[in-house]
């Protein structure tokens, strides 16, 4: 299956300014199932120098440096990938006793693991939840990480263009939020039982939920199956339908765009996104 994905991005200034160094997390990570077909970025005014890297959680980072003055700055990312069906669960946790939470990952990779482990949002409630849910699917750890992204798809969605994500025991007494609230919550329940957890930004094909909006969704590491994705908006494994842009253990640090201006003016955003495949519109 081939999608494509366009995703625009315009600030507005009301008088001229001067744009410091931008960052974007715009260019998907590709996986042994999803390959990058073509890439196209466009940017106006043209940046005096493109940096593109990998950033310390392995992100592909986009740095851009402008030289002038503009009232404007329109972000255009397009974006084509091949992606293969697979199945996000056919896979055996190893050693076996992580079969069962709680349970601690063995070392060394527990070291590499700790800030996916920081109990940021992980309050009394959230863990009391969290075991209640584990209890309900007899402590299994694939059985709970799918009864929790069931228990979450169940509370009433909200969209929310702009903010962070809410406190993950707002969402949980409000059963309500957003797609970030709720990958946020899913990870702090997963934390408190000792699973890492990250957050995730990218989009999502074929969810008239999500279909012009940037989306959000939470990893799992899985010894044996490494990081799965579990969308709790959707009560989705995260399979080829979904495109990954940018993950981090704090969900801060996934914004599409991020950048400052030096001036007085007042600043606006418009954002777009258009998410489609081919075959489905007839092409060939």
């Amino acid at each position: 299956m081939i999608l494509e994905v366009k995703h625009q991005l315009q600030y507005d200034y009301d008088q001229a300014v001067t744009l410091n160094p931008h960052t974007l997390y715009l260019y998907p990570r590709t996986f042994p199932y999803q390959r990058l077909v073509d890439y196209r970025l466009v940017i106006d005014p043209v940046p005096a120098k493109i940096v593109r890297n990998i950033d310390v959680e392995g992100n592909i980072q986009q740095l851009l440096y402008f030289s002038g003055t503009t009232d404007y700055l329109s972000i255009t990312a397009e974006i084509q990938l091949e992606s293969e069906e697979f199945n996000s669960l056919d896979f055996v946790l190893f050693p076996f006793e992580t079969q069962r939470v709680p349970f601690r990952y063995p070392d060394p990779v527990h070291q590499l693991l700790l800030p996916y482990l920081v109990r940021d949002g992980v309050t009394e409630p959230i863990e009391h939840w969290a075991r209640q849910m584990a209890a309900a699917a007899q402590w299994q750890t694939v059985a709970f990480l799918t009864y929790l992204n069931q228990t979450i798809r169940q509370f009433k969605y909200e969209i929310r263009e702009d903010g962070a994500p809410y406190p993950p025991e707002q969402t949980l007494f409000n059963r309500s939020g957003s797609c970030r609230d709720y990958a946020t919550l899913f990870m702090a329940a997963c934390r408190s039982l000792g699973l890492a957890a990250r957050f995730v930004s990218g989009y999502l094909y074929g969810s008239h939920q999500q279909e012009h909006e940037l989306h959000a969704w939470a990893e799992v590491y899985l010894p044996g199956a490494g990081w799965r994705g579990f969308d709790p908006t959707e009560n989705l494994v995260v399979v080829n339908k979904h495109i990954f842009l940018a993950s981090s253990a704090r969900p801060e640090l996934t914004a599409p765009a991020t950048g400052t201006f030096l001036g007085k003016a007042q600043s606006s955003l418009r954002a777009h996104v258009d998410i489609w495949s081919p075959a489905s519109l007839g092409i060939s």
